[in-house]
């Protein structure tokens, strides 16, 4: 097998496509969106991409089918813009193939017209998050004024230490190729996988690119989620002691 394979599985016509990239992350809130964008919108698997530095294994389906571990694009059509999303399960094993992947996601792109790319990722905060803040960084600055307008922040020097793996390489490699890029992170505390802060990001980017999506199955997960975090903050609080039982303590 080469370093990078990828397989054409379908070429539908696409009117000036966005790429969207939702790969693993801090509480997974792009892979969260991403995916809810799929599984949602009205798609089409376009391309596979499979390489060396993605784990040696394979995924099993319910029928006990196995397929080589891979990144996948899929077209998505909207009320409004055509999406060209990027999903998969894992991100490169080293930092050079950050770089070439990341070169590889934005020639399928451009193969399919696409001159524009959203990152979605998460920016932990340490703690739990109540009412979730989506933060921006962008490769041109005539794209802030836009996303601000749907609710996106900019921090200075946020997030600390910037923006590593593919959704950082979008904007940068983007740039140099093109592309004007953003990422969308929501904020999540980064120790769960956080359905909230991805219908967060996915809420901006609905008003920016002007379409609709059902949060029905996310909201699922969300309360899930909450039940899971719960326990755990019980067991951090430990058990509840009354007054009167401190009485006969010693």
């Amino acid at each position: 097998m080469k370093e990078i394979e990828i397989d054409e599985v379908a070429t539908p016509e696409l009117d000036d496509p966005v790429l969207i990239e939702g790969l693993p992350g801090v509480g997974h809130v792009g892979k969260l969106a991403a995916e809810h964008l799929v599984e949602e919108g009205d798609s089409t698997l376009v391309r596979r991409l499979y390489t060396t530095e993605f784990p040696p294994q394979v995924t099993v389906d319910d029928e006990g089918v196995a397929e080589l571990t891979c990144a996948e694009f899929h077209a998505v059509e909207t009320e409004g813009e055509d999406l060209l999303v990027l999903t998969g399960d894992h991100q490169a094993a080293s930092n050079d193939g950050h770089y070439k992947l990341t070169s590889a996601f934005l020639d399928v792109a451009e193969a399919f017209g696409a001159d524009r790319a959203f990152a979605l990722g998460g920016v932990p905060t340490g703690e739990l998050v109540e009412e979730y803040t989506v933060l921006g960084a962008i490769n041109d600055a005539d794209m802030r004024a836009d996303l601000e307008d749907v609710g996106v922040e900019f921090r200075a020097d946020e997030p600390a230490g910037g923006i590593v793996g593919v959704s950082g390489l979008v904007l940068g490699l983007g740039d140099r190729r093109g592309f004007d890029a953003a990422c969308m992170m929501g904020e999540t505390s980064g120790y769960l996988v956080d359905p909230k802060s991805a219908r967060a990001v996915l809420e901006v980017l609905e008003d920016l690119l002007d379409f609709e999506v059902d949060f029905g199955t996310l909201e699922e997960r969300a309360e899930e989620m909450e039940e899971v975090a719960g326990k755990i903050q019980e067991m951090q609080e430990g058990p509840s002691v009354s007054e009167d039982e401190l009485r006969y303590i010693g």
